[in-house]
This record gives structure tokens, C-alpha cells and sequence, in this order.
């Protein structure tokens, strides 16, 4: 017998079965790929930490290029020598402090929970770095990143990236020029925890001053520029107890 295929119940029904079998081939696909996806996701972190404290494959002034993935955890393992944990003040070691998720911890901190702050020490040529995470908000959506000082709490360099902001405008937080600019800036002024300026009308483009607090912002990108200042300026604040003992010693 010839099926109807005029019938409005013969659409629905075959919308139906389409709808099934996309959705198992899909729950299908993304059960398979998900250890894949996780361990892409740890490597990111593992290449985006030592990028900031100057572990990376950067040949030339204007190119970004990461510890590739094959070898990433091996370099993770030998620069970062310690990985800690501080809860109101108190600190534990953890090797996987760095799948930490910031995000969960900060709705945690909202609901008066106690918040975790993962923080990593690394150590290259003989320099230490401490390195924090970072999380902010930018014009559309959350902008993130990480920033590496060291014992004279000058930074010794960054990472930044976003979820959706402007190509060409505040995407740009994360080229290699506008993170380069962060270097030797210092998180204290006259001794107090102040973080570091996204500034428009610096009259330093090239940013040769080092002792202003502050970094040229990037055309058109104001209120990307205005996250990033928060961005870091909250994180130091966050770890300004932990920070200040590095400070005296």
C-alpha cells in the first residue's frame, strides 16, 4: 500500500524519527569525543599558563605560538614546579589545581561558599613565576587569562583570550603586541595592590614607561579594555595576602 506522503501526519511523524535518530548519532558522537575534548581542554590550560610566564615556540616579535600539545605536559611538569590551593587564607597543594573552574568558584563565593583560588609556581633560568588566573567581563561575554609576576611582583608576562568579543576591535586582547605590552608593569604602586590600567590617552604607545601602572589601550575596544582593567585588578586583590608574603621576602 503507497504511502501518503501528503498527510500532515506523515510529516510529523517523520520529523519525529529525524529528530530521534539526529539526536543519537549527536549524544552518540559527543560521548565518543568527550575524553578527547577534556584532554584538549587540560592541554589549553597546561600551553595558556606557560605562555604567560615565557614558555612557549614564539620565533619572531608578532607571532603566538603555544608548547604543542605532544609535548605540553611534559613542559607543564618540568617548568611549574608546584601547583596550590588558598581557602580563606589557608594553603594545600594540588597537582590539578589548574582544572580548577573559575567560573563555579565565583558563583560559589556568591552563594557564601568558601572560594578556591588555584595559584602556580613555576620556575625558568633561575626566575620564579607565579602565575594567576584570571576571569572578567568584557563587552559581550567573559574574557579570561593569566598573568605572571615574580618575587618583585613585576610581570613577566600574559595571556588574555575571550569568548565573543569584537574581531579587530576587543578580540584583540589576545595579540601578541597588546599582551607584550604588560611586561616589566608592576601590580604595586607606592606599595599598594593596584593592578595594571588598560589607558586610553597614555601618551606612551610603545610603552617604554614601566613605573605608571599602566598599558596603552587598544582603538575602538573601551569597554574590553575597561574588563581587563577589572579583570586584573580583582584577581590581585584576591590573592593579595598570598602575594604580599612573596613581596617581604
Amino acid at each position: 500500500m503507497a504511502i501518503n506522503t501528503d498527510k500532515n501526519s506523515y510529516t510529523v511523524i517523520f520529523a519525529a524519527i529525524m529528530v530521534v535518530v539526529v539526536g543519537s548519532i549527536l549524544a552518540f558522537t559527543a560521548s565518543s569525543l568527550s575524553g578527547k575534548i577534556k584532554m584538549n581542554e587540560k592541554f589549553e590550560k597546561q600551553q595558556n599558563i606557560l605562555y604567560a610566564m615565557g614558555v612557549n615556540d614564539n620565533v619572531d616579535e608578532g607571532s603566538i605560538n603555544f608548547i604543542p600539545t605532544d609535548k605540553v605536559e611534559a613542559e607543564f611538569k618540568k617548568y611549574i614546579k608546584e601547583q596550590i590551593v588558598i581557602e580563606n587564607g589557608k594553603i594545600t597543594p594540588n597537582d590539578e589545581a589548574y582544572l580548577i573552574d573559575l567560573k563555579k568558584q565565583e558563583t560559589a563565593a556568591k552563594n557564601g561558599e568558601v572560594r578556591k583560588l588555584p595559584l602556580f609556581i613555576g620556575e625558568k633560568d633561575g626566575v620564579k613565576s607565579y602565575i594567576i588566573p584570571m576571569r572578567g567581563k568584557g563587552l559581550w561575554d567573559a574574557i579570561w587569562g593569566f598573568v605572571a609576576v615574580g618575587e618583585d611582583l613585576k610581570v613577566q608576562g600574559v595571556f588574555f583570550d575571550h569568548k565573543g568579543e569584537t574581531p579587530g576591535l576587543g578580540a584583540n586582547i589576545k595579540q601578541r603586541y597588546f599582551m607584550d605590552d604588560f611586561k616589566g608593569e608592576s601590580i604595586l604602586n607606592n606599595g599598594a595592590f593596584v593592578g595594571i590600567s588598560v589607558a586610553k590617552g597614555n601618551n606612551d604607545p610603545i610603552n617604554e614607561r614601566k613605573d605608571d601602572n599602566k598599558v596603552d589601550a587598544l582603538a575602538g575596544a573601551t569597554i574590553t579594555g575597561n574588563g581587563v582593567t577589572a579583570m586584573i585588578k580583582e584577581s590581585v586583590k584576591l590573592y593579595q595576602d598570598y602575594l604580599e608574603t612573596i613581596a617581604k621576602k
